[in-house]
């Protein structure tokens, strides 16, 4: 068994090449199970978001399935092999393992320490094993990442300040603007990160908010809960014609801000305009940053942004490196324990099949006694059979992985004929 990651993310590609790799979440569930059902790969999750696509499996072989992964992206992205290899990144074994927790630990984010990541890592794990996609080894590995990420933020300050995309978008637009105080600003989608920017928005205060969303009723509840108003897609045209700043995060897919949209609702003298896009696929069509008045900061800006306020959070970076490795070490030993887990099950089930054996034979004898005394015998016998078999078990579970594990397990094998 090998575990394989193999993906693009924001350190290795582009943003352009990041938006055709990005999965839907509608869709993500259907993708998760087709990659699962390949020859090669045992077990998969896949982690799709704005900084990455990332896919995690249990390899039966792992040339095969690194192969299997690669055809996937391609397929995905509608890319021939030689547009993606120069920015695939791949791991394995540990590596892959330190990886995944350094992601869920916010080491890996365009903003560190962000804490989005790990509510996405759960999203993903939970697709995969509603899919049975995940199952033993994913599922042990998924859930070391998650308490990796909770023991990053809980024990350092990885966390503190600006720790998500949509916090750091508005922080980015308060450096671009100056003072958000009486600028209206419109937030296209209520989704997860919609609702980030507009609960930044809130606290930072001062900024007349509007929030359009497809569905009415969830843009409605969000601007109850920021003092915003809220109105649906009919109206976005009208909602930009009155904005000084547009935060664009909806999951469409394709642009929902174009040039057309933008020429009918402003006239070319307008007061100038700052477009946020912090979706992906990208909300704005690319030529809106050529209009006049217009300027447009997407994911690539907020990232330069951000990497500028690193310093703040560097200093928690080795505390957080000191965990996962901690982390990888303990899920290293529980993995081999597991491995020795069905030697010892099926070691205390042949023990016990000649314990009842024995019983067995002697129960014209034990008809004689009566309940209490046959319950003390079946408690006696179990009891010995299990102290027997404690030592061996133990030590399974503690050699796994090492020569001597594959010594001890051979023994066992041979002495209790489990072939």
């Amino acid at each position: 068994m090998s575990i394989l990651v193999v993906g693009v993310n924001h350190r290795s590609g582009p943003l352009p090449l990041l938006e055709r790799l990005t999965i839907a979440p509608e869709h993500l569930a259907k993708r998760v199970a087709g990659l699962a059902q390949r020859d090669n790969i045992r077990e998969a999750v896949v982690l799709s978001t704005c900084n990455r696509t990332e896919v995690y499996v249990i390899a039966e072989r792992f040339h095969g399935a690194y192969s299997d992964v690669c055809d996937f992206l391609c397929e995905l992205g509608d890319l021939d092999i030689d547009e993606l290899s120069p920015h695939l990144f791949s791991q394995h074994d540990d590596a892959a393992v330190g990886h995944l927790f350094e992601v869920a630990a916010g080491l890996d984010s365009a903003v560190l320490g962000e804490g989005e990541i790990l509510g996405q890592i759960r999203t993903a794990w939970q697709v995969a094993r509603d899919e049975s996609a995940a199952r033993v080894s994913l599922n042990l590995l998924l859930r070391s990442a998650v308490e990796t990420g909770k023991r990053a933020r809980s024990e350092t300050a990885i966390g503190r300040g600006t720790a998500s995309v949509s916090h750091a978008a508005v922080e980015m637009l308060g450096d671009v603007v100056g003072d958000l105080a009486g600028r209206r600003i419109t937030v296209v989608g209520a989704g997860s990160m919609g609702e980030g920017v507009a609960v930044a928005l809130h606290k930072a205060g001062g900024a007349e908010i509007c929030v359009v969303n497809r569905s009415p009723e969830r843009g409605a509840a969000l601007a109850q809960r920021v003092g915003a108003t809220a109105v649906g897609f009919d109206e976005l045209e009208l909602a930009l014609a009155s904005s000084d700043v547009i935060v664009a995060s909806t999951g469409s897919g394709e642009p929902v801000i174009t040039v057309d949209l933008i020429e009918r609702a402003r006239p070319a003298d307008a007061a100038p305009l700052f477009v946020i896009d912090i979706a992906v696929p990208r909300d704005v069509e690319a030529d809106v940053a050529t209009l006049p008045g217009i300027t447009v900061l997407d994911l690539d800006d907020l990232r330069d942004w951000a990497d500028r306020g690193r310093a703040l959070r560097e200093k928690e970076t080795d505390l957080v490196r000191g965990i996962v490795r901690e982390e990888v070490e303990n899920f290293g030993v529980e993995l081999t324990a597991r491995q020795a887990a069905p030697l010892v099950a099926s070691m205390h089930q042949a023990a016990e099949a000649v314990r009842t054996a024995e019983i067995e034979r002697f129960a014209s004898r034990l008809a004689e006694l009566d309940q209490s005394d046959r319950d003390t015998v079946e408690s006696l016998t179990k009891a010995i059979v299990s102290k027997l078999l404690h030592e061996p078990s133990v030590r399974l579970k503690t050699d796994a992985g090492t020569p001597q594990g594959d010594r001890n397990a051979a023994a066992m094998r041979d002495l209790f004929d489990l072939g």
